[in-house]
């Protein structure tokens, strides 16, 4: 039997083996693997034919009867075009505003630029945990009731949160600490929220005493009140991790090679992260400046798809470095052994999906504490627990842009807040599919860029506007 009548042969078992998309496909996929000397030699009902035929009934490849196709070839294309693309705004922008790359500038803008109380915040911010440490102890020796560490939770909590942006906007901190220094706030307040809502939960539990019995048997398991000590409280405040779980999973050892190479990873994004934002965004966004101020409808179009893909580029590597990178190097020295840090959300095909896969840790929080309490125990419907969730991420983003701003603006809220009819809407099934995954890429791609123009808009008129007409009218 002869190379081709073997791979024929191969190909008729496979065709059985799958299901049948369409009888064309089937013709076509047999005949791809036979040779020329097999469509002259028979016909199709084994009739030998002295007109040796060639032609079959198929359908066109880029058709949707013609059966599975491999774009491999296609892919390879639009990935050289964007490369050359790109490779050609990256010339450009070199032969317009220079080298601009500097380490330096930003090691400066860090140290120097009034940014020395974002140093004492960070001290203070961990009298806030140790407070409510101090809370719960009490409230486990039957020191307080419910209601005094309600009203307790909710001072320490309030204070937590508005205390950082008094410093903030008093001392005119700079922006890289203000950012810093209230992104940590952030994410110890949700932290001490879940750390205070799981321990309440285990404080009130009607079968404390019959577990406490049971799990005596098991030394390994920490059971309440034994977790409320420094040690579990500050393991919890630096895992990468929003909910709190008296007994996280842990890894046996430390794995060094794991942990090089994530460390090379992180130092390398970071760099490149630099290089983007001082060569490539910040020229970029200053030249924008004066299309938005005129409102040139036009130019500010052309602005906006300029920045969208450095911004992007930043955007994606920024994912890799923090979610992956950063957050696996802390894991893996705290030997923290869940590390589904994020899911597949780039094949995301609804809003919503992507809201649950690209940030598994505030997803998880949001649903275990407060989506799931609004719906169990609030009795609301999901609509509205939903709608709740969405409004505190608005919040929060909000507080993380306006207050180092120093200006408060509505933006942000308003964008994650638009998260809500766009997932309804991505939710039909006429938008489902590619469709669905076009939409929440072009969201991401096209939305970030419009937010940072707006934001810089009124950061321009609120900050360098009244400056240069100052200094016009005293010269």
């Amino acid at each position: 039997m002869s190379v081709t009548a073997e791979n024929a042969e191969k190909t008729r078992r496979r065709v059985k083996e799958e299901p049948k998309s369409s009888s064309l496909a089937v013709k076509r996929l047999i005949k791809d693997d036979a040779t020329d000397s097999d469509y002259s030699s028979e016909s199709e009902n084994g009739v030998s034919r002295p007109d040796k035929p060639i032609h079959f009934a198929s359908e066109s490849p880029f058709s949707s009867r013609s059966g599975p196709q491999n774009y491999r070839g296609l892919l390879n294309n639009c990935i050289l075009l964007l490369v050359l693309s790109n490779s050609k705004n990256v010339i450009t922008n070199l032969l317009k505003y220079g080298f601009l790359v500097n380490p330096l500038q930003w090691f400066e803008a860090s140290v120097y630029y009034n940014n020395w109380p974002c140093y004492g915040l960070l001290l203070v911010m961990w009298l806030f945990p140790l407070t409510i440490l101090r809370v719960e102890q009490a409230a486990s020796k039957g020191k307080l009731s419910n209601r005094v560490v309600a009203v307790c939770y909710f001072l320490i909590l309030a204070t937590q949160l508005i205390f950082p942006v008094l410093v903030v906007l008093l001392t005119k901190m700079g922006l890289i600490g203000s950012v810093f220094c209230l992104s940590w706030y952030t994410i110890i307040w949700l932290k001490m929220m879940s750390y205070t809502q799981v321990n309440w939960w285990c404080r009130n539990s009607p079968t404390r005493k019959k577990d406490d019995d049971l799990d005596r048997k098991d030394k390994h398991l920490v059971r309440y009140p034994d977790n409320l000590n420094i040690r579990d409280l500050f393991y919890f405040c630096c895992a990468p991790t929003l909910c709190y779980e008296l007994n996280f999973p842990r890894n046996e050892r430390i794995r060094k090679i794991f942990l090089f190479r994530r460390v090379m990873e992180f130092v390398f994004i970071l760099n490149v992260e630099i290089a983007i934002m001082q060569q490539w965004i910040i020229p970029t966004t200053l030249n924008s400046l004066q299309p938005f101020k005129d409102m040139e409808l036009t130019l500010m179009v052309e602005r906006v798809l300029l920045l969208a893909i450095p911004n992007h580029m930043f955007w994606l590597l920024g994912f890799y470095g923090f979610f992956h990178s950063m957050l696996n190097i802390i894991a893996e020295l705290m030997r923290f052994a869940d590390r589904q840090f994020y899911r597949d959300w780039w094949n995301s095909q609804t809003i919503r999906h992507f809201w649950k896969a690209w940030n598994v840790p505030v997803h998880r929080f949001a649903v275990r504490h407060v989506y799931s309490p609004l719906v169990k125990t609030h009795k609301l419907s999901k609509i509205a627990a939903q709608g709740i969730v969405f409004a505190g991420s608005a919040f929060f983003h909000e507080y993380l842009v306006s207050f180092p701003l120093r200006m408060l603006r509505h933006w942000a809220f308003l964008a994650m807040m638009g998260q809500v009819p766009l997932g309804i809407l991505t939710d039909f099934r006429i938008f489902r599919g590619q469709v669905g995954n076009i939409i929440v890429w072009l969201s991401i791609i096209l939305g970030q860029p419009v937010a940072i123009l707006m934001y810089l808009h009124d950061f321009y008129w609120t900050h360098w506007a009244p400056l240069a007409q100052n200094a016009t009218t005293t010269g």
